[in-house]
């Protein structure tokens, strides 16, 4: 239900930023923090006119970034514990969402490591995506 309701207000173009959460089951500790960055190309919204992108060029875009997050694998901690996941979904202030979303704590990491991941853009938006995940103390 979640992604149906995110689907339809990204084809109107009204996330800055989504979050996919991951937290402890046990704890509610926040693990890892997946930060997706939509940037609305606010010509093409307004004047209707289509940037000049191949789809083929978009699909290799995408492609290097999922092949990143697949790999991800090598260098995020493993998590070995349960976990829940939760999604942010930060909207203009003017929007309307659904009745059954509830607002949230922005579910930040202490002292988080980092990883940027490819961007990629559409006809429409660009989206950059950064990870966060929490600083083990082996790590160090």
């Amino acid at each position: 239900m979640i992604l149906k309701n995110i689907t339809s207000l990204l084809q109107i173009f009204l996330f800055p930023f989504i979050k996919l959460i991951t937290d402890s089951k046990s704890t509610g500790e926040v693990l890892e923090r997946w930060n997706f960055r939509i940037e609305t190309d606010s010509e093409v919204v307004e004047k209707g006119v289509s940037r000049e992108k191949s789809d083929k060029e978009i699909m290799r875009e995408i492609q290097a970034t999922m092949r990143q997050v697949a790999s991800s694998i090598t260098y995020l901690p493993c998590l070995d514990e349960p976990c829940v996941f939760d999604v942010l979904a930060y909207t203009d202030t003017d929007v309307a969402v659904p009745f059954t979303w509830v607002e949230s704590d922005p579910k930040l990491i202490a002292n988080p490591q980092m990883v940027k991941l490819h961007a990629f853009d559409t006809k429409i938006h660009k989206v950059d995506t950064l990870v966060s995940h929490k600083n083990d103390e082996w790590d160090e």
